[in-house]
């Protein structure tokens, strides 16, 4: 493949992957402002949310654009509600999660490590959006993070990696190749969500679950990043799997769009706290993420 072809395809994986985590109305957001609700340091959890919350977004994003709708509401009910944006490239200032996950994961340990001095908590719960769903993992199985952590939702997940409809052949033949050197030059993390990837393939070697968590995950079967979408199934007895089609079949919240969708979000605040959990009301999705964008 030539200079120009690998340029093109690397444009087509990364432009995909990067892109629909970016409401447009937010896109000169700073890389450290917060989501309304969120990085109160004062906050204290209560006796009904002991555990601290931490948003962890998705590639492309950050902390302010991926959690605008969700981090309020999550604030509403009460929790201690925090999100940290990382992994930003000094080259491209206005994004997060460029950087390899490696690296990433220990921006997100010295975060979690904050929150915990701040409130006092032993533990936090997270509450991850596609790269967010993938990054944390690392933290969990390479870092030691699993003992800070009960509960972990998942918007989107990619558990097996994304076929990218496809590109992902281009790359495995190539893997340490001309190509995948030239993607890694602009995104340190772009080729780890491929399926079968190296750095999938080294943290999942003794699982994908880590130990003690409890996951929730919340997919989509319009995903159009995560092909096939089943990549965020979790076979576990640690995991709850929902496909937000079989909550709302009508629900047409695709991969960037379901950190807006008001199904979502009352799913991922029914995992947080089961005991007041309700069903969601059909019929709302797209109208929050339409508003953002518009």
């Amino acid at each position: 493949m030539g200079s120009g072809g690998r340029r093109l395809l690397f444009i087509a994986v990364c432009a995909a992957a990067a892109m629909p985590f970016v409401p447009l109305a937010h896109a000169s957001t700073y890389t450290d402002q917060s989501p309304p609700g969120a990085n109160d340091w004062s906050c204290k959890p209560t006796t009904a949310h002991p555990r601290p919350l931490v948003l962890v977004h998705g590639l492309g994003a950050t902390a302010a654009e991926n959690w605008n709708y969700l981090s309020p509401i999550l604030e509403a009910d009460g929790y201690c509600v925090y999100a940290l944006t990382y992994g930003v490239d000094s080259r491209y200032p206005y994004m997060g999660g460029v950087i390899a996950m490696e690296q990433s994961s220990h921006e997100l340990d010295a975060f979690v490590h904050r929150v915990l001095t701040a409130t006092g908590a032993a533990q936090v719960d997270l509450v991850g959006h596609s790269e967010g769903t993938v990054m944390p993992q690392y933290w969990l199985w390479k870092l030691g993070g699993a003992p800070l952590v009960h509960e972990y939702v998942a918007l989107t997940p990619l558990y097996d990696g994304t076929t990218f409809n496809g590109i992902a052949s281009l790359e495995s033949y190539d893997q340490g190749g001309a190509f995948a050197q030239f993607a890694s030059g602009y995104c340190g993390s772009c080729l780890e969500f491929i399926k079968g990837s190296p750095f999938l393939t080294d943290l999942y070697r003794n699982g994908v679950a880590a130990p003690g968590v409890h996951y929730t995950t919340i997919m989509t079967t319009h995903d159009e990043l995560v092909t096939p979408y089943t990549s965020g199934n979790l076979d576990s007895p640690q995991a709850t799997n929902i496909v937000i089609q079989n909550v709302c079949p009508n629900d047409l919240s695709e991969h960037g769009a379901l950190a807006f969708d008001p199904v979502a979000a009352r799913l991922v605040q029914n995992a947080l706290d089961p005991s007041t959990a309700v069903a969601p009301t059909c019929g709302q999705t797209g109208i929050v993420f339409a508003e953002l964008v518009l």
